[in-house]
């Protein structure tokens, strides 16, 4: 009886964060009908807010922050580093606009949430962390939940990840001062980058890089965004 009993709270706790999970899209799309976005003659694609309301963001956050892994805002992780609100989250994923065979870089693994996202839109995902504790903790996780399609690296992310180049698509979860070389060098013509630019305490913007077939390189900012600094030796 008391595994059964075990059983039933499990499915009851299953059944909350799912409802909390459509509920979060929700809320997603209704600000996204409502932020203006330029450029963009459609909504956060379907396909996407699908993985949204898939993946399980309270295993991705603390302990202490569970109870609001499906707020719409940032929350700690640790070692000074946040994982984005959900909407920030699904707008770039959405602006990458991967294909089931891409190969997408990620910079800045953070919890693994966002690579755990993109993981179920692209054939693999490769992901670097600096922080090396928050590097191993989300690739311990990410295998934990089965995310086999994601590849992780401890490193400086500004540099890349040359050896599985070039990429479809490029997204850098921190903010840079200006756009790595290397991560132009490393991405695929045809292809796209989203990457928050900025100083941490002045107007960071988020970005959409995009690399013609012939290998010439145009940018528009999307947005202002508030994300923590990109670090390295760079």
């Amino acid at each position: 009886m008391a595994a059964m009993a075990s059983v039933g709270l499990c499915r009851a706790a299953d059944d909350a964060r799912l409802k909390q999970r459509t509920e979060m899209v929700s809320e997603i799309a209704a600000i996204d009908a409502g932020a203006g976005v330029p450029n963009r003659s459609h909504g956060i694609a379907p396909g996407v807010l699908s993985v949204m309301r898939q993946v399980p963001r309270h295993e991705f956050v603390p302990d202490p922050q569970k109870p609001h892994a499906y707020e719409n805002r940032p929350l700690p992780i640790g070692h000074g580093q946040t994982i984005s609100q959900p909407y920030i989250v699904a707008l770039m994923t959405d602006l990458l606009r991967v294909q089931p065979g891409d190969s997408v870089l990620e910079i800045g693994t953070g919890s693994g949430y966002q690579a755990a996202v993109l993981s179920q839109l692209a054939r693999a995902v490769y992901t670097i962390e600096i922080i090396e504790p928050l590097g191993r903790q989300a690739c311990d996780r990410l295998q934990r939940l089965a995310y086999r399609q994601v590849a992780c690296k401890v490193g400086d992310g500004y540099y890349g990840w040359d050896e599985h180049a070039p990429y479809d698509a490029i997204v850098v979860t921190a903010a840079a001062s200006h756009v790595p070389p290397p991560l132009i060098r490393q991405l695929k013509p045809g292809g796209r980058m989203v990457i928050p630019v900025g100083a941490q305490f002045l107007t960071q913007y988020l970005l959409l890089v995009e690399k013609s077939p012939d290998g010439s390189v145009s940018t528009r900012q999307i947005l202002p965004v508030r994300f923590v600094p990109l670090v390295g030796k760079h």
